[in-house]
């Protein structure tokens, strides 16, 4: 039998993930549905810091995500370019996005 979070104690599938604003960003943590919302605040986020090249990690896997990632990018105006990483940065897994400044 589980245990539900007493008033005291959060759910922790309820509580935001803080994500480190770094320039990297691992998808692998996110449902695919959250990913409009994740990218929007991690473009806003970076360049607000002046982070305007970024890697977004989405996983090999069958290319779904990636797939619906490179869309997103390719509809979003803050992002100048995007392409697939190389391989000492997640290759296929990963893509290099370039954001407009602010």
């Amino acid at each position: 039998m589980s245990e539900r979070p007493t008033p005291d104690e959060p759910d922790e599938a309820t509580e935001p993930l803080e994500v480190p604003i770094d320039g990297t960003l691992d998808l692998h943590t996110f449902a695919p549905r959250d990913l409009p919302d994740v990218l929007d605040g991690y473009f806003d986020a970076c360049r607000e810091k002046g982070i305007l090249s970024l890697r977004v990690i989405h996983g090999k896997g069958s290319g779904m995500q990636k797939a619906r990632v490179e869309k997103l990018l390719a509809k979003d105006p803050r992002v100048r370019s995007f392409r697939t990483a190389g391989i000492g940065a997640g290759g296929w897994g990963a893509t290099l996005v370039e954001l407009h400044p602010l």
